[in-house]
């Protein structure tokens, strides 16, 4: 299918929340469809030599103030008020990704990142507490307990370590990065939230 969009998809980094409801209006704009693949960051990281951008270009004069800048009009354009920094930040998402991944062999990976979203960069949920956490994936319409035992599973756990390192082999290095293009054909990688007219005008070409 030429108009669909792969994310690729970690929930630790703000820009995935950032990019996650404009895309979602883009989706119903285009009538494109949204395929989310979980990944972990962190691998992801090691593999490529990148860092977070705060880590990254801490030396550079002027850098992050400006990213600072730019996230604010970012939120101002998409209307993203709800936005808060996590407490936690950078906290460990290896248990959520396995979930995610879980919850994508059911065909709800979608549904899972709408639902958990917001009670991590809205409202701060402690991602530490079972109980927290359990409630936000019972509100969402998930099944909690089952979710976390699958977590744990090898075959998860292996299934998102193949996912990051095949997500690096295509060329991605951070998040959000975004395939455009059909499933088992070619495919244009897009990075960043600012890229959004981008993949629209490749959903048009396709």
């Amino acid at each position: 299918m030429a108009n669909r969009i792969e994310l690729i998809f970690d929930f630790v980094s703000p820009n995935a929340y950032f990019i996650w409801w404009p895309l979602r209006d883009l989706v119903k704009r285009t009538g494109a469809e949204l395929d989310v693949t979980p990944v972990f960051l962190g691998g992801m990281h090691k593999l490529t030599g990148n860092a977070p951008p705060m880590i990254r270009d801490a030396d550079v004069k002027g850098k992050v103030e400006y990213s600072m800048l730019e996230i604010q009009r970012f939120i101002t354009k998409h209307q993203l008020n709800k936005y808060r920094m996590h407490p936690q930040f950078p906290f460990n998402s290896i248990t959520l990704q396995r979930m995610l991944f879980a919850a994508d062999q059911d065909g709800r990976g979608v549904q899972f990142v709408e639902g958990v979203l917001p009670a991590i960069w809205e409202h701060g949920i402690d991602i530490t507490d079972p109980d927290a956490l359990g409630a936000a994936l019972t509100a969402a319409g998930f099944d909690a307990k089952d979710l976390f035992a699958r977590s744990q599973a090898d075959e998860v756990k292996q299934g998102l370590v193949a996912n990051t390192d095949h997500a690096v082999a295509r060329g991605a290095f951070g998040i959000p990065t975004m395939f455009v293009g059909p499933k088992d054909g070619e495919t244009q990688m897009f990075f960043g939230k600012e890229r959004l007219s981008q993949v629209e005008e490749e959903l048009a070409v396709g």
